[in-house]
C-alpha cells in the first residue's frame, strides 16, 4: 500500500504559518504532522493543529449545501445540490441589485483561512466586479497598522532567530506560548544565554510566568507606561541624541511631550510602582541590543492607535532600530506584499460604493447602515456571531426575514444556523494556496493532499460558480487555482525586490522560500532608510496631523473605562487568545474543547470575595449590551479589578446559548476603525441556580 507525502502550510490566523506534511494512502489523510526542514516549524506543531484530522474528517462536517426551512436559528434545513444553491444565491442577488443597487450586498470574512488564493483573491474580484459594498476588515490589527504606517513607513521585523541576539526582549501585551508559539525556544534560549526576558501584561500568562519579570499593568495603559520610560531616559540623558538628530521627525517635541509623563502619574495610571518604571527605562536604555516584542492585543481599546505609537517610539529614543537583536518585533506582512491589481483587478470595476467598517456588523445590520440597507450577507473564512464585538446585536441583524445570508463554512457555526442557504468549504488539505506569514520571512506553497470531502468546495470554487451565475465574463474571474496564484505572484514579483526569484515552480519544487533579503535588508532598516514621507522614523506624524490627529503619542483612558469606573463595582473583562483554539476555528473540536475546558472567568481572590463568588461557581457576567454565564476560577493570575474569559466558545455550545462577545463593545477605536474588545467593563455575580 503506497503512502504519499504531501507538503503543505497551517492556514490559521497565527504569525508562525507552520510547514506541514500531509501522509496519504488510498486517497485518504492518515497522518498529519510538521514539516521537520521548515525553518520556523522545526518539526512541531501547536496544541490546537497537531489534532488536525480530527478537524477534517469531523462527523459534523459540512458535506453538501443547505437550504434552511424553518424560522431562521431552528436549525431546521433541508439538502439541496450545488446548482440548485448557486442559482437561488444568483437570482436573490440580480433582484437586490435591480431593487437596491450592489451595494445592498455585503460580503464579510476574515482569516479563518488565510492565504493569496483563498483569502486575499476571493476578498476582491467578485465583490469589486459586482460592486458589493467594501468591507473595513479591521476587528484585528488596524489601529497597529496604521501606527507602524505613520511612524516606520512599513511592517517590518526580524525572523524569531535574531531574538538569539537579544540582551533584553520586552514582550508586551503578548503571550506567544498560547498566540506564535514557535517564538517560544528562540526566547528560552536567549534567556539562558543571559537575555533580561519582561513581560508586561495585565494577567499572568504562561508566557509571563516563566519571563524574568512580570509586570501586571493596568489594562489600556500600556501608552502611559511607555511615555513614562521616554520621561525617565530623556530626564536621565539615556536617549542616544546622535541617532535621533539623524534618522528621526519630532524628538524634541516628543521630549516635551514625555516630560509630562513623570514617574509618579504614570505608577497611578498603571498601576505599577514608579521605582519599577525608573528601573525598567533605564534597563531598557543601557541594555543593547534590546527589542519590544509584541502582537495585536495591546492595541483592541479605544486608545489602541496612541498606544502602538508610544511603543514604536521607544526604540528610536535609544537607537535601536536597524540593530541585530533590538528594535521592534510585530509584523513581517509588509515584505511579501502582493500586487493589488493583480489580486483585485479593481481598475475594471466599478468603484466600490461604500465601505462598513466589520466591527460595527450588529449595528450595520440593524439599522445604521442605510440607502440602500443591507439586504444580503455572504459570510466566508469567518464567524461573526462567536468572533465579533456585541454579538447580541448581530443576533437580531441574522434574525431580519428581509436578510438573505449565505455562509460558507466547513461546520454549522453559529453564524451558519442563521443562514439561508449553507454551503460546504473544503479544508486545508482539500485545496491549493500560497501563504505569506507575519511572524518570520517564508513562503509556503499548500498543495492539496485529498480530494474535497463529500461535495466540499473551495472559496475560490464557489467565487467562480457565483460569476458564471451572475453573468460574469472577464477571464480573472475563471482562472484555475494554479493560473490566480501564478498571475499574483508574477506581477508582484516585478515589483517588488523581496520577491526576487521566487517562482511558482521554485515553491512546487521546495515547498517552502525564504524571501529574497540582502546583507542590507536582512536587518530592518539596517540602512537607516524608513519609508515614510520624510524618510525617517516621524515621531511627530505629519500623516496623522493632516487627519486632525494628535501627531504626538498620548494617553487617555478609554471612554468605557471613564464612564464605568471601578470604585462603582464594574470590572475590566480582558477576551484574549485561547490556549486551544485559533478565535473560533476548532472550538468545536471535542478533544481541543475538553483540553480548554468550558468557558470561564478568571476573577482575583479579592473581588470573588467581595461578590460571594467561590471556586466553580458559575457566574453572570454582563453589562448593557449583553451577558453570559461563565464557570468561575478563583486566580491570581488576574489583578483586582480584571477579569479574563478566553474567547473563541461558540455561543451554540456555551451553558446559555452565548458567550464573551455578548458583552464586548462595538466602539471603534482612535485609528484605523480598530476593534476595541478589551475597553470593556462588566458586573459579574453569581448564577442563580438553575432550576
Amino acid at each position: 500500500m503506497t503512502t504519499t507525502l504531501i507538503r503543505g502550510c497551517c492556514p490559521h490566523d497565527c504569525p508562525d504559518t507552520c510547514g506541514t506534511i500531509t501522509e496519504v494512502r488510498d486517497g485518504r489523510a492518515v497522518a498529519f504532522y510538521a514539516d521537520p526542514d521548515h525553518p520556523i516549524t522545526q518539526g512541531w506543531l501547536c496544541a490546537k493543529v497537531r489534532p488536525y484530522l480530527e478537524r477534517v474528517y469531523s462527523p459534523d462536517r459540512l458535506l453538501y449545501p443547505l437550504r434552511r426551512v424553518g424560522p431562521k436559528g431552528s436549525g431546521q434545513w433541508e439538502r439541496i445540490s450545488w446548482d440548485e444553491a448557486i442559482a437561488t444565491i444568483a437570482t436573490r442577488w440580480k433582484a437586490i441589485i435591480a431593487e437596491y443597487g450592489a451595494a445592498a450586498i455585503l460580503p464579510y470574512s476574515y482569516s479563518g483561512t488565510l492565504g493569496l488564493l483563498q483569502t486575499a483573491i476571493v476578498d476582491a474580484r467578485l465583490w469589486n466586479r459586482m460592486g458589493a459594498s467594501g468591507l473595513d476588515r479591521a476587528i484585528c490589527c488596524a489601529a497597529a497598522h496604521a501606527a507602524v504606517y505613520a511612524t516606520l513607513g512599513a511592517r517590518r521585523s526580524p525572523d524569531y532567530d535574531d531574538l538569539l541576539h537579544s540582551r533584553m526582549i520586552i514582550l508586551w501585551g503578548h503571550n506567544p506560548a498560547s498566540a506564535g508559539p514557535h517564538a517560544m525556544p528562540f526566547i528560552r534560549q536567549a534567556q539562558r544565554a543571559g537575555a533580561y526576558v519582561v513581560a508586561i501584561d495585565p494577567r499572568r500568562t504562561a508566557t509571563a510566568r516563566s519571563a524574568d519579570l512580570h509586570l501586571p499593568i493596568n489594562p489600556a495603559t500600556d501608552g502611559a507606561l511607555a511615555l513614562g520610560m521616554m520621561h525617565v531616559i530623556f530626564t536621565e540623558n539615556l536617549h542616544d541624541e546622535a541617532w535621533l538628530e539623524r534618522y528621526t521627525i519630532g524628538w524634541r517635541e516628543l521630549r516635551a511631550r514625555a516630560a509630562e509623563y513623570d514617574p509618579e502619574r504614570v505608577a497611578a495610571i498603571t498601576g505599577l510602582p514608579a521605582a519599577t518604571i525608573v528601573d525598567l527605562a533605564r534597563r531598557y536604555a543601557t541594555t543593547k541590543p534590546a527589542i519590544i516584542k509584541t502582537a495585536d492585543g495591546i492595541q483592541r481599546h479605544q486608545n489602541g492607535g496612541q498606544t502602538f505609537r508610544a511603543l514604536l517610539c521607544l526604540p528610536a529614543v535609544v537607537g535601536q532600530y536597524g540593530v541585530r537583536g533590538g528594535g521592534f518585533a510585530y509584523s513581517t506582512g509588509g515584505y511579501a506584499m502582493w500586487d493589488g491589481a493583480a489580486v483585485g483587478h479593481g481598475a475594471e470595476c466599478p468603484p466600490t460604493p461604500r465601505t462598513v467598517n466589520m466591527n460595527r456588523l450588529g449595528a450595520a445590520l440593524t439599522g445604521e447602515v442605510t440607502d440602500p440597507p443591507i439586504m444580503s450577507l455572504f459570510v466566508y473564512c469567518a464567524n461573526p456571531l462567536a468572533s465579533s464585538p456585541n454579538a447580541s446585536l448581530i443576533e437580531q441583524g441574522l434574525r431580519r426575514d428581509d436578510l438573505f445570508t449565505v455562509v460558507h463554512d466547513l461546520f454549522l457555526t453559529d453564524t451558519a444556523r442563521y443562514a439561508d442557504i449553507v454551503l460546504p468549504a473544503t479544508s486545508q488539505l482539500e485545496h491549493l494556496d500560497l501563504h505569506r506569514a507575519y511572524g518570520h520571512r517564508y513562503l509556503t506553497l499548500n498543495q492539496p493532499a485529498i480530494a474535497p470531502l463529500g461535495e466540499a468546495k473551495s472559496n475560490w470554487d464557489v467565487t467562480r460558480l457565483l460569476a458564471t451565475a451572475m453573468g460574469y465574463t472577464e477571464p480573472w474571474l475563471h482562472e484555475s487555482a494554479e493560473e490566480a496564484i501564478r498571475g499574483v505572484l508574477d506581477a508582484s514579483r516585478a515589483r517588488n525586490p523581496f520577491l526576487a526569484g521566487i517562482t511558482y515552480e521554485r515553491l512546487q519544487r521546495e515547498g517552502t522560500v525564504r524571501l529574497a533579503l540582502t546583507p542590507e535588508t536582512e536587518v530592518p532598516f539596517a540602512d537607516g532608510h524608513f519609508p515614510t514621507p520624510s524618510g525617517k522614523v516621524e515621531l511627530w506624524s505629519a500623516t496623522l496631523a493632516a487627519q486632525g490627529l494628535d501627531p504626538l503619542p498620548h494617553y487617555e483612558p478609554p471612554a468605557e473605562y471613564v464612564a464605568h469606573p471601578l470604585a462603582d463595582g464594574w470590572l475590566t473583562l480582558i477576551s484574549a487568545a485561547p490556549h486551544h483554539f485559533v478565535s473560533s476555528s476548532m472550538a468545536n473540536q471535542p478533544s481541543l474543547r475538553a483540553k480548554e475546558g468550558p468557558p470561564s472567568l478568571e476573577i482575583n481572590p479579592a473581588d470573588a470575595a467581595a461578590r460571594a463568588i467561590r471556586d466553580g461557581d458559575e457566574v453572570i457576567v454582563g453589562n448593557h449590551r449583553g451577558q453570559c454565564r461563565l464557570r468561575a476560577v478563583v486566580s491570581d493570575n488576574v489583578p483586582p479589578g480584571v477579569v479574563f474569559a478566553a474567547k473563541g466558545h461558540w455561543a451554540c455550545l456555551s451553558p446559555d446559548g452565548r458567550n464573551v462577545n455578548w458583552t464586548t463593545p462595538d466602539a471603534l477605536a482612535d485609528l484605523g476603525g480598530q476593534s476595541t474588545f478589551h475597553s470593556n467593563r462588566v458586573q459579574v455575580w453569581r448564577a442563580p441556580a438553575e432550576e
